[in-house]
């Protein structure tokens, strides 16, 4: 049996039954609606009751504001729970012009440890409230590093004006459409998790089964404790400026300044760096089809380029 339900809200402990542990929220599946994650956030019953906590930095304090802005964070989302609070919502709703989003898997993961650490990782759900988590992978991480429940409200918002413009073929209602990508993230979702053999939502909530490329130990030591991370890579410094990097891009200084395309999907001159690019296609089909006569050294070429980006000085001859 295959499930997308999700349940926010303190748990109890598994080795006992009592009528505590019937007190859950439980969704259908884990994505939010806007309006579903404000009936959370001002929920009023004697049983629940939900805390925002911002994970946004001042743009004035840097790529050190990160670092400091964790550490409040983890701290905040303890003294919530002290307080009673048994929902946190972490949001990034007053990002803008002076305040720089965290990454959200960032987020999650730091308060998620932090409270495993503390012991009471169990007194609470985690919500998040981002503009930033937008593909099935991205909420896959999310629930996979203790994030019962998800509000892209960015992803939401952006279809809802795809359809007020006329941009979405026969599709005139921007709740059905929102509805739709939901329904598809669900679908995404529970392909993602069957792949490792689980069939719930539930089961994969905090699981983090994954392994982390191209971090730092200390990063992975501490705020995604217990990933398998083979290889190192960068640190929270680097994270930092490559967020402040992004944060720049979308409030530039000139009103005229477009934002960059990016390239993340597919190459693009100016954007992201694909190894698959049109100069190592240009030559592998040359060395395929063998124009010229010099399907050799098209392939050397070819070999050469592509095997640099991973270290290694000598390509194989398959000629």
């Amino acid at each position: 049996m295959r499930s997308r339900a999700a349940h926010v809200g303190a748990e109890k402990n598994l080795l006992s039954e009592s009528e505590g542990h019937a007190h859950q929220l439980v969704m259908d599946q884990p994505i939010l609606m806007n309006q579903e994650l404000e009936t959370i956030r001002h929920v009023n019953h004697d049983i629940f009751q939900a805390d925002t906590i911002d994970i946004t930095w001042d743009v004035a304090e840097g790529p050190e504001g990160l670092e400091a802005r964790l550490d409040a964070l983890c701290i905040e989302a303890e003294e919530a729970i002290d307080r009673g609070f048994n929902i946190l919502i972490l949001s990034d709703r007053r990002a803008g012009p002076r305040r720089v989003p965290i990454p959200s898997l960032l987020a999650v993961a730091a308060v998620h440890h932090h409270l495993v650490r503390c012991g009471t990782r169990l007194s609470a759900g985690l919500v998040l409230e981002s503009g930033e988590p937008r593909e099935v992978h991205h909420m896959a991480t999310l629930i996979g590093y203790g994030c019962s429940a998800i509000n892209p409200y960015l992803m939401l918002d952006s279809v809802d004006d795809m359809v007020v413009q006329g941009l979405v073929p026969d599709m005139t209602s921007p709740e059905r459409a929102q509805r739709n990508v939901v329904k598809a993230i669900g679908k995404g979702l529970l392909k993602t998790i069957s792949k490792m053999g689980i069939s719930t939502i539930q089961s994969y909530c905090g699981a983090q089964i994954f392994e982390a490329v191209g971090i730092d130990k200390e990063l992975i030591d501490r705020h995604f404790t217990g990933t398998a991370s083979r290889i190192g890579g960068i640190g929270l410094e680097v994270i930092a400026r490559e967020t402040l990097d992004r944060h720049t891009s979308a409030y530039p200084g000139s009103h005229e300044d477009l934002l960059p395309v990016g390239g993340i999907y597919a190459w693009r001159r100016d954007g992201e760096f694909h190894q698959w690019n049109p100069e190592t296609i240009s030559l592998v089909q040359h060395a395929v089809r063998g124009e010229g006569g010099d399907a050799q050294a098209k392939y050397d070429e070819f070999a050469e380029q592509v095997l640099s980006l991973i270290h290694i000085s000598e390509p194989t001859r398959p000629y």
